[in-house]
């Protein structure tokens, strides 16, 4: 497909609101069918839920007592394409629930599993089997009150980096990707849309004109109709806050568990970046701004007597290194728990008398996104004669062209070729950026040509490839989003490289123009 970096007629095919992993994935597919794209978003890629997730691609589970057997399989096709399409950012992952005898009786469980394991056309993966937590390994973390649970299969996945890769690769293909930038207003002038913008770095003020938008705001998706289009939605979208605790690593195997609670959720417990544990998530309705969600200290002890419950060691606020929280933008189905509100997602069409069409993104999840786009191309297919086939099923994101258990044969490659990373280093970079790395450490013979060290193996030249061809601007983009070393630098090392970002700082033209003729 050719690159359409800029609309000859001055008039792009498509804007899109948002840079989260609905708003990117949309921008991608679009940009790869030969459509003309403009992204804006707000702040940086993933700022908001799409960095907040627990990092999972999976069917749900809990779903199958909601009959919600549509985005299930949807959900488990899904997870095994995204596992065969980004292998670097995503990786199979076993999953351990043990039998709670006071809660859901084992067959019940049992069946479930089956259910699960045959629902989506599993081709990958592993089935379920049955474990002894007496003998099993699974079981030495564990109270000695559990002896039954069952190992399923599903995937994990570096959220982040997943938004930040569908940009780059929507990008390569002619995207515009305007990030630390706001829509102030779009407005439909004949049969296209007039869409106001100020770019927050420097001021200025640009009029883009698009034949067609999508609204992919996430949990400002409701802001950007009222306020930027002129229509109200208030009534069709739930805030949904989900907080995740960390704490130091509480378990040696690499299996994840997943514990039922009494009130019918599920809390997880994930090993995470190899010294610590993720356990997440809540499930409350959130009144608040959207823009600075936390995990309050009620959250916190929840999560805390959730995994307590279950590990023979207790967990303990005290022992929280890092929180998180993200807010969901789930379309209101009248469901009064809000850990019960469908994660379907719902896309209105908005059209009326042949108007420039709009598309709103209500919903969804990370592991639907692909569809979730195709769907949007779909319902856009009568608006574009030149939109050419989907094609994103077959095709990996950039730095995914290895096989799905390729990794370790790529850092040991990775190794030979730079005998100076040690083996952590080499997988945390093929971990992040797959066979893209060889671009970061380029001709280097000593982590000295690599540029300054910032700590925790992050060197100048990676934080300038980020910059150049990531959108990073800021440490916290670094370290919080393109990656999590934020848990190991010091504050005093963050700030030197906050520094250095500051005093390195491509301007946004140069940027765009690096991921544009990337590759």
């Amino acid at each position: 497909m050719n690159k359409i970096e800029h609309p000859v007629d001055g008039i792009y095919d498509l804007a899109v609101i948002g840079g989260g992993v609905n708003g990117c994935g949309i921008a991608r597919d679009a940009a790869g069918r030969g459509l003309s794209v403009v992204l804006v978003e707000q702040g940086d890629l993933a700022q908001a839920t799409s960095s907040a997730s627990t990092k999972l691609i999976h069917g749900g589970l809990r779903y199958l007592e909601y009959y919600d057997f549509r985005l299930i399989r949807e959900s488990l096709v899904e997870r095994e394409v995204l596992l065969g399409a980004m292998p670097h950012i995503a990786r199979p992952m076993r999953f351990v629930l043990p039998h709670h005898k006071g809660l859901r009786p084992a067959w019940f469980l049992r069946l479930g599993l089956f259910i699960y394991d045959h629902l989506g056309g599993r081709k990958i993966l592993p089935a379920t089997r049955t474990l002894d937590l007496r003998t099993d390994p699974a079981g030495t973390p564990l109270k000695s009150a559990f002896v039954k649970a069952f190992e399923y299969s599903d995937g994990w996945v570096d959220d982040a980096r997943l938004v930040v890769l569908n940009a780059r690769d929507a990008a390569d293909k002619g995207a515009s990707i305007r990030t630390r930038t706001r829509c102030d207003g779009a407005e439909r002038d004949g049969q296209e849309w007039q869409v106001r913008l100020t770019s927050l770095g420097d001021g200025k003020t640009e009029t883009v004109r698009a034949r067609a938008l999508v609204n992919a705001g996430g949990p400002w998706v409701g802001d950007v109709l009222s306020q930027c289009i002129g229509s109200n939605a208030a009534d069709r979208i739930r805030l949904v806050r989900g907080s995740h605790i960390v704490v130091p690593r509480l378990f040696d195997h690499d299996r994840a568990y997943i514990f039922q609670q009494s009130d019918g959720r599920a809390v997880f417990a994930i090993g995470y970046e190899t010294d610590f544990t993720l356990i997440g998530t809540t499930d409350i309705d959130h009144d608040g701004d959207p823009s600075a969600p936390v995990c309050t200290p009620e959250e916190a002890d929840y999560l805390c007597a959730a995994v307590s419950d279950y590990f023979d060691k207790p967990v303990r606020p005290e022992d929280i290194v890092w929180t998180y929280s993200g807010v969901r933008p789930l379309y209101d189905d009248g469901v009064k728990p809000a850990h019960a509100a469908t994660r379907d997602y719902v896309l209105e069409l908005d059209a009326n008398n042949g108007a420039a069409p709009l598309i709103s993104v209500f919903g969804g999840k990370i592991t639907t996104f692909r569809r979730l786009a195709e769907t949007v191309m779909d319902k856009f297919a009568p608006y574009f004669d030149k939109l050419g086939e989907s094609w994103t099923l077959d095709a990996a994101l950039p730095g995914g062209e290895i096989a799905v258990d390729g990794l370790p044969a790529l850092a040991a490659d990775l190794r030979t070729r730079f005998p100076f990373l040690d083996e952590p280093w080499a997988m945390r970079l093929v971990q992040a950026y797959g066979t893209d790395v060889v671009q970061i450490l380029g001709e280097a013979r000593s982590a000295a040509d690599l540029g300054q060290s910032f700590g925790a193996t992050l060197t100048q030249s990676e934080v300038a490839w980020l910059m150049r061809r990531e959108w990073a601007k800021t440490a916290e983009d670094v370290l919080w989003r393109r990656s999590k070393l934020g848990l190991r630098l010091s504050q005093e090392e963050q700030g030197a490289l906050e520094a250095w970002m500051s005093a390195n700082r491509p301007d946004d033209a140069s940027v765009s123009v690096a991921a544009n003729h990337a590759g």
